[in-house]
This record gives C-alpha cells, structure tokens and sequence, in this order.
C-alpha cells in the first residue's frame, strides 16, 4: 500500500470537516495494520519451537502495551469525529 495522497481542499467548513473524517479513516486503516502484524508476530512466535514460557510471557506483554496504545488513539480518533457528530 502506497503513501495516500490527500489534496487540499477548497477552505469551507464543510471541506474541512471532510478532510478530517478522511484523516481519521487512514488513521483507523493504519492502525489495522499495526492490530494485523501484531496477530502475526504472535503466530510466528507461539508457532516456533520450543518457545519458553518467559518468551510467550515477553510477547505478552508486549503485545498488551501495543494494544493500549492503539485503543488510546482510536479515543482520540473518536473524540475527533465527535466534535462534528452533529453535522454528519
């Protein structure tokens, strides 16, 4: 997937409002794309031989910090989307 290109817009409230609702939807793609190569991180790594408990445990954890971040941006992509809830 290539770098999307977002042109400018023609300066109106309602272009604006456009191009941010546009923002959040690369936003909410990108973050699927970090949920989707953390699933397969945790594939490869459970799927390896022998694999110890303390490295499913490092996964673990790691993989519950990235959730956490993405669940803290998808309240600020929400949180965006509210301010205009009223005029979608």
């Amino acid at each position: 997937m290539g770098m999307p290109v977002i042109t400018p817009g023609d300066g109106s409230r309602d272009q604006a409002i456009t191009d941010i609702i546009e923002s959040v939807a690369l936003q909410e793609a990108a973050l699927a794309h970090i949920i989707n190569a953390e699933g397969e991180k945790m594939q490869a790594i459970v799927g390896m031989e022998n694999v110890t408990p303390e490295q499913l445990l490092a996964l673990n954890r790691s993989v519950v910090q990235m959730i956490s971040a993405v669940t803290r941006l998808e309240m600020t992509l929400q949180s965006k989307l509210e301010l205009f809830a009223e005029e979608l």
